[in-house]
């Protein structure tokens, strides 16, 4: 009668989650310390991306208003240096360095000597390389720890199942060893093998709500990216037909 306790068949149900949880098996025990663990990482996540995502809208937001109200690069440089967390102040800065580098247009677009002999077709493809790079590397820093959010929501369901499963046969086998069993012996030891498939849809389901939340954003930020980059080498092109 000792074992058949010990695996919820005694007919004692506390009834409380915590209760159900202490009192379940090894296994279920370490699927349930898994989830919890996958649990916390993914909340971790979802806090730091949320706040970090947050600063970078809203210094793209800020860094594109001093854009506009700026008539020449020059003056942008200052305030793209400013917003460190901005995407888009990411890309101007990388191809005014670029521009800078290849002594096109030494400091400024419309000084009225950038050295205008050197300014060529195959220095705005290296602006446009040097950019695409860029925008490729912001994205990685976007997308960074959102592959955990997937795993979490598409693993964490089958894990909770798996220690349902594993409940349940243990369940069933103590069934097997008393001979017979009425509901109410029987209840407990499911039900304390239904916490695990409780506990994988509680891990599964933020982390699949925030990982398509934050992977709409990060497709937002890109595609301003993108456009700004096009916006910046329109600029240099305008320059080029103007010369």
């Amino acid at each position: 009668m000792t074992e058949i306790g010990s695996l919820g068949l005694s007919g004692s149900f506390s009834g409380s989650i915590l209760g159900m949880v202490l009192s379940a098996g090894l296994v279920v025990k370490f699927v349930l310390l898994i989830l919890f663990i996958f649990s916390v990482v993914s909340w971790a996540i979802i806090f730091l991306k949320y706040r970090s995502y947050r600063r970078i809208k809203k210094e793209n937001e800020a860094f594109y208003e001093d854009y506009l109200r700026s008539s020449k690069l020059s003056d942008i440089l200052p305030s793209a240096k400013k917003y460190s967390f901005s995407t888009t102040a990411e890309i101007f800065r990388v191809g005014y360095a670029e521009l800078t580098k290849t002594n096109k247009l030494a400091a400024d677009l419309s000084q009225d000597n950038p050295g205008s002999d050197e300014i060529t077709l195959s220095s705005l493809d290296n602006l446009d390389r040097s950019m695409n790079k860029a925008c490729n590397t912001e994205m990685t820093k976007l997308d960074k720890a959102l592959d955990f959010l997937a795993t979490t929501g598409s693993a964490s369901p089958f894990i909770g199942l798996f220690g349902t499963v594993w409940g349940i046969m243990e369940t069933f086998k103590g069934i097997g060893a008393r001979g017979s069993a009425t509901l109410a012996v029987v209840a407990p030891g499911i039900s304390e093998a239904l916490i695990a498939t409780a506990a994988g849809l509680a891990a599964a389901i933020p982390a699949v709500i925030f990982y398509n939340y934050f992977l709409n954003q990060s497709k937002n930020m890109v595609h301003e990216m993108e456009n700004f980059a096009a916006e910046f080498l329109n600029i240099v092109e305008r320059y080029l037909i103007r010369k």
